[in-house]
């Protein structure tokens, strides 16, 4: 592994994957590196390391892909259920109460690092379940992998992926095809697949519930924060924030309120 990338390369590497991303390697996760670009040499046909890298600064669309390999893309429907019964019991009524004096009968929520589409159709399932008409919800999902988008844009999953989902959900939002199932139409219409990198502006504004969980986790501290303070600007007066359970804003400056419910922790944008 070592003769593939110097510590040189790597640095190389590193450097330029953090600059046009905020995605930090260290020495834990160098073999993951090396292992993904091994892959991009070989589908390229390129056997010298500093060849590849001279095509990456130059060829944006190349870049995307490598950005695309070197991302780690695990997720599965209803993952951490106390997040979603937290949703459920406390964050749809208060924005319920929200709308409801604004009359706006519209619910904007952004997945951030949606991966393959589990969380953003998790959140489809329960507004669609939970929210009395006339309110909606409208979902952004996006995320800086386009083999993940498309996965899901398709809304199709294997048997093995559907763990998680309730038996009452699995007959009303998907439907069986061949081996596996297919997210229904009503579900699919309710999100938008969007590529986007965390290091710029989404230009998105008004969100009322954000949820970008066990993203900033591959973020040093300064590329956190720049991140959280998009967040910031991207969210509505009093929107709600769900990051990972192993991820903290303790000990960085923000303006987001820490908010402790009967079922989970997440943060406020309470101004």
């Amino acid at each position: 592994m070592a003769d593939f990338l110097s510590d040189a390369d790597f640095d190389l590497y590193r450097k330029l994957i953090y600059d046009e991303s905020g995605i930090t390697f260290s020495a834990t996760n160098r073999a993951i590196l090396e292992s993904r670009l091994r892959e991009r040499l070989r589908e390229k046909q390129i056997a010298v390391v500093r060849d590849y890298y001279a095509l990456l600064l130059k060829d944006k669309e190349e870049l995307k892909l490598m950005l695309d390999s070197v991302t780690t893309n695990l997720t599965r429907f209803f993952r951490n259920q106390p997040h979603f019964d937290a949703l459920i019991n406390y964050v749809i009524p208060e924005v319920l109460k929200i709308k409801k004096e604004k009359g706006d009968t519209k619910i904007r929520v952004w997945s951030a690092g949606c991966s393959t589409g589990e969380e953003p159709y998790t959140l489809a399932m329960i507004f669609k379940d939970k929210l009395p008409a006339p309110y909606q919800a409208e979902i952004v999902a996006s995320d800086l992998s386009l083999k993940s988008l498309m996965v899901g844009k398709s809304g199709f999953y294997p048997e093995t992926r559907i763990v998680g989902v309730p038996d009452a959900y699995l007959p009303k939002f998907f439907d069986k095809k061949n081996n596996g199932y297919q997210v229904k139409d009503e579900l699919m219409k309710m999100i938008r697949f969007d590529y986007h990198n965390l290091k710029n502006d989404s230009g998105q504004r008004n969100i009322d519930i954000l949820f970008c969980r066990n993203v900033l986790i591959y973020f040093d501290e300064a590329a956190q924060k720049a991140v959280i303070d998009r967040f910031w600007d991207a969210m509505a007066a009093k929107a709600y924030l769900f990051i990972g359970h192993s991820e903290s804003l303790f000990g960085m400056k923000t303006k987001f309120e820490f908010l402790k419910t009967d079922w989970a922790c997440l943060y406020q944008k309470n101004t």
